[in-house]
């Protein structure tokens, strides 16, 4: 075939099978939505069993801030990966800024190894996630107000306030900010799995309230258990 009228036909159905085969897959016995919320940010604590010299460390180590006026922390940064630590005087360290478990255990890491440095006889002991934020957008408009009626005692929506619905779901326990764009927050989670489950559990429940379809009548507030996430 001449190469101009080959260019014009456009991409062959190899080439088109090769740029299919090489976007992410989705494992849909974990994510049945077919949609994987992606992890924004997680906060870590640890306990460093050692009182610190916030001064010496703010003088010593790179990258570090330090205003007690302000702040009863030292502020310490890295790059990679890309993180803050909140250094106090008893010993605890929080960090935050990791887009992922084992990023968030490297970074306390680290930071561990910085106070070190400054001196500072540490153990890195009681590494604990205490939340975990995860984002993602289900590509259609919700209906807020009628989620909110139905649900309304998981719900609080107050538009005049705050523009999302905030979902605070039992099972598991993780809080829901949802936008009438189909963007959704969820934030409280201690492991990944939680943020999944959270939003797997939500998916299902917002497919009811998307705009321009009219839900059928087991699923209005006249039956609220059936909208429950369990």
């Amino acid at each position: 075939m001449n190469t101009s009228l080959a260019a014009a036909a456009g991409p062959s159905v190899q080439e088109v099978a090769a740029t299919q085969s090489s976007e992410p897959s989705v494992d849909l016995a974990n994510h049945p939505s077919g949609i994987v919320p992606v992890l924004q940010n997680i906060v870590a604590t640890v306990n460093l069993t050692c009182k610190l010299d916030l001064k010496h460390i703010a003088l010593r180590a790179r990258n570090a801030e330090y205003n007690p006026k302000r702040f009863a922390a030292v502020i310490i940064r890295i790059r990679d990966p890309k993180t803050t630590a909140l250094v106090f005087a008893s010993g605890k360290m929080v960090v935050t800024g990791a887009k992922s478990e084992q990023a968030s255990l490297l970074a306390a890491k680290k930071f561990a190894k910085i106070i070190q440095s400054c001196e500072n006889s540490i153990s890195f002991t009681e590494f604990k996630l205490q939340n975990i934020v995860g984002s993602c957008d289900v590509k259609f408009p919700i209906r807020l107000e009628g989620l909110a009626f139905a649900h309304e005692k998981f719900c609080s929506y107050e538009p005049e306030l705050f523009p999302g619905l905030i979902y605070r779901m039992l099972v598991p326990k993780v809080v829901l900010l949802i936008f009438v764009s189909g963007k959704v927050v969820l934030t409280g989670a201690k492991e990944k799995q939680q943020i999944y489950d959270a939003f797997e559990n939500i998916y299902a429940v917002l497919k009811m309230f998307k705009k321009g379809d009219v839900p059928a009548p087991a699923m209005t507030a006249s039956n609220p258990a059936a909208l429950e996430c369990t």
